[in-house]
């Protein structure tokens, strides 16, 4: 028996209950927690609301947190749970300073529990077939790397408005695309970012050890009823790869819709269809592994997700002072 509390009552709330149920674990998720009550999660029918996180941790029955809450309460939840021996789901990002991230960092090492940041991304299966690709060799070195996120507007929130609390869209939303660019390219060494409107897209430009280059755009000011989107383009020594995903909401949980992920090299043009799927169900059934075994989420680490807080932070920093700004990581 696998006892589950979900922390927050948001849409990332939605999208870990949905997760847990596909899994078989609807009926194990005990509590939900939330500052206020409110309709019960539909994925989640025998939770009980408690406001009070320390009766949640006292809970012997409860094995693993899913933290859904405002990033500026990340660390706090995250450490108390990993103190109480809890293994804990940790919607990114992970910190909001590189010394709050590191010192999660240093007591997930140090905790009976796991840790695992959810950067849902790398559970995205046509962004695994692009890695899939780039591990058999197919595109030769990577060279170069454009990642795109796009949405409408989000809806008015106390915090997310706010960058002191969210970090700003750069923080809250393109460090998905900051952490694939350091996947395949590897050690940032600056950043620089750039916005010509006040309401425009945030641009990037990442250069990394070696050579590589990644740039990076997100916009949140599409039209309504536009659907979310993002793409990533690979260039190597030997071809060109490129994904572009499409998002669809089910029940208020972003699904995959079919897509396609296309390869060209000198012996042709190859395509692969991505099948509609929840890469939430995904993630959670790997952390799921990986506390039954009780190993450490080599695939999805805590060091990525500090390394992806970092060039995210310098991008912001780039973005306030129109500089370029290393990274000393």
């Amino acid at each position: 028996m696998t006892g589950i509390a979900i922390i927050g009552r948001g849409a990332m709330a939605h999208a870990h209950a949905r997760a847990w149920s596909e899994l078989g674990l609807g009926d194990s998720i005990r509590y939900v927690s939330a500052l206020t009550d409110g309709p019960p999660l539909p994925h989640a029918p025998r939770a009980r609301f408690e406001p009070d996180l320390g009766v949640i941790l006292a809970d012997p029955q409860v094995h693993i947190v899913s933290v859904c809450t405002p990033t500026p309460t990340h660390v706090d939840i995250a450490i108390r749970a990993l103190r109480a021996g809890k293994s804990v789901l940790l919607e990114k990002p992970i910190a909001l300073t590189i010394a709050a991230a590191v010192a999660l960092r240093d007591e997930a090492a140090r905790s009976a529990g796991v840790l695992m940041v959810a950067h849902v991304v790398r559970f995205f299966d046509g962004y695994r077939v692009i890695r899939e690709l780039v591990e058999g060799g197919m595109l030769g070195a990577v060279l170069s790397i454009r990642a795109g996120r796009f949405s409408t507007a989000p809806r008015l929130s106390p915090w997310w408005h706010d960058e002191s609390k969210s970090g700003g869209i750069v923080v809250d939303f393109s460090i998905h695309d900051f952490d694939q660019l350091n996947l395949f390219l590897g050690r940032p060494l600056a950043v620089t970012a750039r916005r010509t409107h006040p309401d425009g897209p945030v641009e990037a430009i990442v250069d990394y050890e070696g050579g590589g280059v990644g740039h990076v755009i997100g916009f949140m000011g599409m039209p309504p009823g536009f659907t979310f989107a993002s793409t990533l383009d690979l260039v190597g020594s030997a071809g060109l790869a490129t994904y572009g995903y499409s998002g669809a909401l089910d029940s208020g949980v972003r699904l995959v819709v079919p897509d396609t992920v296309r390869l060209q090299t000198a012996t042709g043009v190859t395509e692969r269809m991505i099948a509609a799927h929840n890469p939430y169900r995904n993630q959670a059934e790997y952390f799921l592994e990986c506390v039954r075994a009780g190993s450490v989420p080599e695939f999805c680490s805590v060091d990525a997700a500090v390394l992806a807080l970092a060039v995210a932070l310098a991008a912001r920093e780039s973005l306030q002072t129109g500089s370029r700004v290393d990274l000393a990581v």
